[in-house]
């Protein structure tokens, strides 16, 4: 299966599973396995570096199995071809998006303004709940 122009996965990496679906299909849903679930050995993939694996490890969460596989599920049509082609495009997108790497942010110090900016509104906001201390009784009335 191919990825990029780069990257290409071979066969023993993706192995499918069909089942039955539930959702549409009337009498036939019960019949026809259409939903696809398919398994893709990330964790043993020599396409894809450990950076890449790492952030594909992240991005799939609970569909990341204890033993390094990715596990798609698509039950969306009732079409089994239909949901092969669904599952195969969404593991696509996946790893086209762990392969880009995010960009390192750069710390910067706050600005003299900003930082002048805080210390007044903390002191408006200090003024606010100095004034609700307790009323002293008049002796006037």
């Amino acid at each position: 299966m191919r990825i990029t122009d780069d990257i290409t996965l071979a066969d023993w990496e993706l192995s499918e599973q069909f089942m039955r679906a539930s959702g549409p299909g009337g009498q036939n849903v019960n019949k026809v396995s259409s939903a696809v679930e398919l398994r893709f050995e990330a964790a043993r993939s020599p396409a894809l570096t450990p950076a890449v694996k790492t952030r594909l490890k992240r991005l799939a969460g609970r569909r990341w199995t204890v033993d390094g596989a990715l596990v798609l599920q698509c039950d969306e049509t009732r079409s089994q071809a239909r949901n092969r082609e669904i599952i195969r495009q969404r593991l696509t997108e996946l790893i086209r998006k762990a392969l880009v790497a995010p960009k390192r942010r750069v710390a910067t110090r706050p600005t003299l303004g900003s930082q002048k900016r805080r210390l007044k509104a903390k002191k408006v906001r200090s003024a606010v709940k100095a004034g609700r201390g307790a009323v002293a009784p008049d002796h006037d009335a």
